[in-house]
């Protein structure tokens, strides 16, 4: 069966508007198909993580410090006891997020962040302890400093994007 371009597939019109997107809009072809290439050959932030056993310990260190410190009371409390579902949540999501596999996608569809965490009062400080825990965590574990700064860069976004309540 040969794959026929169609510009009226929703797939395809979709696939493009991501790409022209991540380009900023250039409609330079030799420019889009150097991007292609380069996002293929690039390693993941998965495969600079260290692949599924390294972010397996950074979730289980992520969660140890939340269960343990008392600085992350506060988000701590938003989780259930014991932990499990949590852990593996998030190891599935940030796997499939880092460029790895979908594990999240796979189990229950789209992730709608937001959407799943609208139950949860979450506001600048539910925020920060979130994203100081995964920092410690990424210490904890010895994620390169250059992904460390990446990561959190992209932490950030998402965390405060999470926030459903003022303040």
């Amino acid at each position: 069966m040969k794959c026929k371009v169609d510009s009226r597939c929703p797939n395809l019109r979709e696939a493009v508007e991501k790409l022209l997107d991540a380009m900023n809009g250039t409609r330079d072809c030799c420019a889009i198909i150097r991007h292609m290439i380069t996002e293929q050959t690039q390693p993941s932030a998965f495969d600079l993580i260290g692949g599924s056993a390294k972010l397996r310990e950074l979730v289980d260190r992520f969660y140890d410090l939340m269960d343990l410190e008392p600085e992350f009371s506060v988000i701590r409390a938003l989780h259930p006891t014991p932990l499990d579902g949590s852990r593996d949540k998030l190891y599935w999501f940030l796997s499939g997020w880092t460029g790895g596999p979908d594990l999240y996608t796979d189990r229950f569809g789209h992730p709608r962040l937001r959407a799943r965490h609208l139950p949860y009062t979450i506001a600048s400080a539910e925020r920060d302890q979130w994203l100081r825990c995964m920092a410690l965590a990424m210490q904890d574990v010895d994620i390169e400093e250059t992904l460390q700064e990446r990561l959190m860069q992209s932490f950030y976004q998402t965390a405060d994007w999470m926030r459903n309540k003022q303040g």
